[in-house]
């Protein structure tokens, strides 16, 4: 499925009946006796938890034999939590089929592409391409609706959990038999087919359709095309089975709308430009890297790209933690504060509900480590109490839903562009898009310069500047929107092996970033990467750009042809020495900039100070590089959430009311270190 360049369509209001910030969490009641369920209801009402998520993983309770509903448990339930005013979104349990369904459907199961079949008692769920799983999945979810579409505590409907994850890719009878018809209706003929896939390259002609099979391992590197496709079939696949269970929903509970849990930012086997499309709200779970010291960063661009993927509109934080997580290698515990800081923060960047996995945490099972809202510590720990100080802050912040978060940068984000990257044999194996992406956006971050994701079809006249840190596939479409962007006065900014191959990963005619050609007036005649560990320096080709003398760089350099650009700063040693590493270009009424080398978070400053000039920006540098400010903004007020990741107090020139205490200032706020401020602000 091809990216749409608008935004999904939504039903007119946010939940049924809700009208103020969403807070809770996954609730599994079928894990604890029942008399435990009271007490659970009077301990979300005194957290202030107002949302759960039910059934996700009930399967096999709800049918414990094909065709044999038990619902009895499920009704009490619900009818408890609509009792305690807690409303529910209600799950379909497709992403964990029962053991009885394997046993009656084995060639269900998921084959890997080394030919393994992967057995029962995880979690995941069976091939998507299975036609008895999809008929199963389709008869449980039309049991739940009809039961429960008009039930006054459902108010959202959440179909399988994380599509995507733990497997995606399944290499079975059944995947190959579909992996076959969706190519015949991409290509039509074999012919077709062949020139796409360029299978003249040893000897890989296909003549029958049946021959055509999933890129299973082989004995070396197999048609990179074939996997590319592979990956965009996977995805469509995975995406059929939402749209069959939302369409049932859809018809058996009209008015209540239907989603999946993201894993924007880290799932990465599924398109979600083209699932943004199917689900009537975005919603998401992330939960941060234990490892990264800055993990906060990656936080914020994990909310940005779900808000950007909403197409602008409020989305639902559907999981986080409260604490450790427990499949990570080291699982460290949030400090104080860190659970409301990061919940806050995905409140500043779009979010209008926070939910947690899970409200009770598990006594048994393989999250019994996880955390969650109520730990095995009880009451009187201090998660507990941070999550009841978390409940209260939302309620006082009840006034911030509905409004939205403006962005002047895009960075561009195309799942299909980092499939064909991630393949096999690469000009380096340093070559990371993610890594260029976090680069950018962390330097962005610091600058206190709020981002949008876009897909490089996107309309992006909205921007004024662009960034492509890792743009190595470009369709034509996209090549020209993006020079349509800078004719028209927009900042381009692009970053190395971008534009070298097309859509069917082939090296565009005219090489290397040819289809950029005028956009950015430079070409690649060769790629230079570096050996591990070796550095290069820059040199300032510009007496008015002396910043980039001394500039160092690593990974990648590559050998420019000059096609109207001028150079900004050149190779002062190293493969490429004396010729250009920075260039620019005007081009119609805006202007383009070229890359060419692996610049850090730091040296970036440098590199982006001129292109901030060109595109009008004013970047933040008063303040601290880790306080983090976003705004959002309605009709009448803007809403600043600032949030202080340093070890010191800051002080924040925003006038206004701090909603979280009262405080009223006419000039500014101090921000405590690892504290938060909302100000509503005129």
């Amino acid at each position: 499925m091809s990216p749409s360049t608008t935004p999904p369509t939504a039903l007119p209001v946010w939940l049924p009946g809700v009208g103020t910030l969403c807070y809770g969490g996954d609730y599994n009641p079928e894990q604890w006796p029942e008399e435990v369920w009271a007490h659970d209801a009077k301990l979300m009402r005194e957290a202030g938890v107002n949302l759960v998520s039910v059934g996700i993983f009930s399967w096999g309770l709800l049918e414990p034999r094909e065709g044999e509903f038990d619902f009895g448990w499920l009704d009490r339930v619900l009818d408890l939590l609509h009792d305690a005013g807690i409303r529910v979104d209600l799950g379909t349990p497709t992403a964990s089929p029962p053991a009885w369904f394997f046993h009656a459907h084995p060639d269900a199961r998921v084959v890997t592409r080394d030919g393994t079949t992967l057995g029962f008692g995880s979690r995941g769920m069976a091939s998507p391409s299975s036609p008895d799983y999809r008929r199963a999945s389709v008869a449980i979810t039309r049991a739940l609706a009809r039961r429960y579409g008009s039930h006054p505590a459902v108010v959202l409907w959440h179909v399988h959990n994380e599509y995507g994850t733990p497997v995606s890719e399944c290499y079975s009878e059944h995947s190959a038999h579909a992996f076959r018809e969706w190519l015949q209706r991409r290509y039509r003929t074999l012919d077709a087919l062949n020139s796409a896939w360029g299978t003249a390259f040893w000897g890989q002609h296909y003549g029958e359709w049946e021959h055509v099979s999933p890129p299973s391992a082989a004995p070396s590197v197999v048609n990179p095309t074939q996997r590319l496709d592979f990956a965009r079939f996977t995805s469509d696949a995975l995406l059929a089975c939402f749209v069959a269970e939302r369409d049932v929903i859809h018809a058996e509970a009209p008015g209540i709308p239907v989603t999946t849990n993201f894993m924007a930012g880290s799932c990465q086997s599924v398109d979600l430009w083209a699932w943004a499309q199917e689900v009537d709200l975005v919603s998401n779970d992330h939960y941060l890297t234990a490892s990264d010291e800055r993990n906060h960063v990656g936080l914020a661009l994990s909310a940005d790209l779900t808000r950007s993927i909403a197409g602008g509109r409020p989305w639902l934080l559907m999981e986080h933690s409260t604490s450790a997580v427990n499949w990570q290698p080291r699982n460290l515990a949030k400090t104080p504060g860190e659970l409301a800081r990061n919940s806050l923060a995905h409140l500043g960047r779009g979010a209008d509900g926070i939910l947690f996995f899970q409200w009770r945490a598990s006594r048994s099972g393989a999250e019994k480590f996880h955390s969650a809202m109520l730990p095995h510590a009880g009451t009187g720990s201090r998660v507990w109490s941070e999550v009841c100080d978390l409940g209260r802050d939302l309620a006082a912040l009840a006034e911030v839903r509905g409004t939205t978060v403006h962005a002047d940068v895009a960075i561009l984000w195309d799942w299909q562009s980092f499939w064909a990257q991630d393949l096999e044999w690469r000009p380096s194996v340093d070559l990371d898009h993610r890594e260029r992406i976090d680069a950018f956006y962390d330097r962005l971050w610091q600058d206190k310069l709020t981002v949008d994701f876009a897909h490089p079809e996107h309309d992006l006249s909205r921007y004024r500047l662009v960034v492509a840190p890792a743009s190595y596939l470009l369709t034509g479409r996209a090549a020209e929107n993006l020079t349509r962007y800078v004719e028209a006065g927009g900042t381009l900014l692009v970053s190395y092996f971008s534009g070298a191959v097309d859509e069917d990963d082939a090296v565009p005619e005219g090489g290397y970033l040819a289809p950029l050609r005028s956009a950015l007036g430079v070409g690649v005649e060769e790629f230079l990467p570096l050996r591990e560990g070796a550095r290069v320096h820059l040199a300032a080709a510009q007496a008015v750009r002396r910043a980039f003398d001394g500039v160092s760089a690593d990974v990648w350099c590559e050998d420019l042809t000059l096609a109207g650009a001028t150079p900004v700063a050149l190779y002062a040693d190293g493969p490429a020495a004396g010729k250009p590493a920075v260039t620019r270009h005007e081009h119609g009424a805006g202007t383009g900039w070229y890359v060419s080398t692996r610049l850090d978070v730091d040296a970036l400053a440098t590199l982006l100070a001129p292109v901030y000039e060109d595109a009008g920006l004013s970047p933040t540098t008063d303040l601290p590089p880790d306080l983090e400010i976003v705004t959002r903004r309605g009709a009448t007020h803007r809403y600043v959430v600032a949030i202080n990741h340093t070890g010191r107090p800051v002080e924040v020139p925003v006038p206004g009311t701090d909603l979280l205490t009262g405080e009223w200032s006419t000039s500014s706020f101090t921000v405590a270190a690892g504290a938060v401020r909302v100000v509503r602000s005129a």
